[in-house]
């Protein structure tokens, strides 16, 4: 895609398909990627923010990066557009949970704030490590808020290696659990969502040699592929052909005035794939300013005896 002060050129021949007499402001984009069409990756617990951490050092663009935990160390997961804290507030510090099900229920306490970081996203990528406490309770209600709002989501799930038999089970039903979560099924059926389930053995299989430190990373390549692969250039592809179209017919035919009613009418709205949404101008609400980067979203008080 390329474009400048109101020029344009073709990519195969490189000849001009808008002349400079033709004034740029009717050929600007009227769906704005990062803006209209927001992508949105969204870390939960400690081992998807470790993984989502070596996504978001790639810097793909368009891409806002979410850090979802209930650890305040969330707070210096610095390569993160934004890190969300969920915890009992004790006063001085917070409480973080040594169990699935009191993560959940802070995750469930604070989900009107939860469906606020979805709020317009049109692409979602979630990434969860499951097994532990943060990642396997506050997955669930994670899904369930980026369902209702997100136009399509991809989940990534990292399942534990075979020799941690105590936190592989607790991740096989935690996996499990998700095929009854209605409106993520439901996303499902439509075909609006997919489910990848990545196993730590199987990186153990291939390479027992692998470095611990390098499972995060062999992830995060996967998970960026999909994004840059499945999300991020066919929109650009889908746009940019749009673009080239309506150019082609501002060169086939006259400028008409505003103020003398055409003959043209616009071209018929192009055919999407079945899980990419409408993107038409005004489409997917436009994301707000984010001004913090780290928030608390407290779930009102709460002694230890709730974690």
């Amino acid at each position: 895609m390329r474009e400048a002060n109101g020029r344009r050129e073709n990519d195969r021949d490189g000849t001009n398909l808008r002349t400079d007499e033709v004034d740029a402001g009717l050929w600007e984009p009227s769906v704005r990627l990062g803006h209209d069409v927001r992508f949105l990756l969204v870390a939960v617990g400690g081992g998807g923010i470790r993984v989502g951490r070596e996504i978001a050092r790639r810097h793909l663009r368009f891409v806002e990066t979410v850090a979802i935990n209930c650890d305040p160390r969330v707070a210096d997961a610095e390569d993160f557009d934004r890190r969300i804290c969920l915890g009992a507030d004790n006063g001085s510090s917070l409480g973080v949970p040594v169990s699935a099900g009191a993560a959940g229920q802070l995750a469930r306490a604070a989900e009107p704030a939860l469906e606020r970081v979805f709020d317009g996203a049109t692409f979602v990528t979630v990434v969860a490590s499951l097994g532990g406490a943060s990642g396997t309770g506050i997955l669930p209600v994670v899904l369930e808020a980026a369902s209702r709002s997100a136009e399509v989501l991809s989940v990534f799930v990292v399942k534990p290696f075979a020799v941690e038999a105590e936190r592989r089970a607790v991740a096989e039903r935690a996996i499990a659990g998700l095929h009854f979560l209605d409106a993520f099924v439901e996303k499902r059926q439509r075909r609006q969502a997919t489910l990848m389930v990545l196993d730590n053995d199987e990186l153990l299989r291939r390479n027992r040699r692998m470095p611990l430190r390098q499972v995060p990373v062999v992830w995060a390549d996967r998970i960026a592929g999909h994004i840059e692969e499945s999300m991020l250039t066919p929109v650009e592809a889908l746009l940019d052909s749009q673009r080239i179209s309506q150019l082609a017919v501002e060169e086939s035919f006259p400028r008409i005035p505003p103020t003398i009613p055409s003959s043209i009418g616009p071209e018929p709205p192009q055919e999407f794939p079945p899980m990419y949404p409408q993107m038409s101008p005004g489409g997917p609400t436009a994301s707000p300013d984010v001004e913090l980067t780290f928030e608390v979203i407290a779930s009102g008080p709460r002694g230890p005896e709730a974690l």
